[in-house]
Order: structure tokens, then sequence, then C-alpha cells
């Protein structure tokens, strides 16, 4: 692998990538279905110029190079955390109750199964 190289030509990738950014709205950078074709030929490229240096894909220095221009476009993108909250109290106990009605039938059956266990 000639990681110099590699090197070398993997910022022709970022400036391609970033030439195309600057079409869309800077607004729309978190929405991936605005770039997504440009994102896809930037990973292509990248791609391209490792196994050019003889390198496999993804690799450490590829990574590194790749995050450089996450942090450059989508450092601002971040994920709203969920907030989880527990399902109304009818919802729980149904959830709850079904399996503890299921158990205690089952464990009557057996019971019963195994009273008559003399004529079956």
């Amino acid at each position: 692998c000639n990681e110099s190289l590699m090197l070398e030509k993997l910022p022709a990738c970022g400036k391609s990538f970033e030439e195309v950014m600057k079409k869309v709205d800077r607004r729309k950078w978190c929405n991936l279905t605005e770039f997504i074709m440009y994102y896809d030929n930037f990973t292509q490229c990248t791609e391209r110029e490792a196994n050019n240096a003889s390198c496999f894909w993804p690799n450490p220095l590829a990574e590194g190079f790749i995050t450089g221009i996450h942090k450059q476009f989508f450092s601002n993108c971040t994920s709203e955390k969920v907030h989880w909250e527990d399902p109304p109290d009818e919802i729980l106990v149904t959830l709850i109750l079904i399996p503890v009605m299921l158990t205690c039938a089952m464990i009557t059956l057996v019971v019963w199964c195994s009273k008559r266990s003399d004529i079956l």
C-alpha cells in the first residue's frame, strides 16, 4: 500500500465534494437527500484513489480523511434525542396482565392434566 500516494490523491476527492456542496444551501447540509448523489461520488472517489494506491478501503488513513470532511460539512448536524415515556396506564396494565393470566392458565392446565393422568 502506497500510503503517501493515497494521501496525495484524497484531497482531490475532498475538493471535488467541496465544490458540489457549494451548490447545496447550507441549511440543507443535514438533509442527506439533498446531497446523497454528491456524497456517493465522494465515497467512490476515495475508494478509487485508495485502490489506485494499492490500499484497501476503508483504511485508517482514508477514514481519517473522510472524518475531516464530515467535520467540515456536518459538524452542526446533531440528532435530536428521543424522549421515551411510558405508555398510558391502561395499555401498561394490559401488557402486564396478559402474560400473567396466560401463565396462570398454563399452570392450571398442567396441574389439572397431571391429576387426570390416570384417566389419560
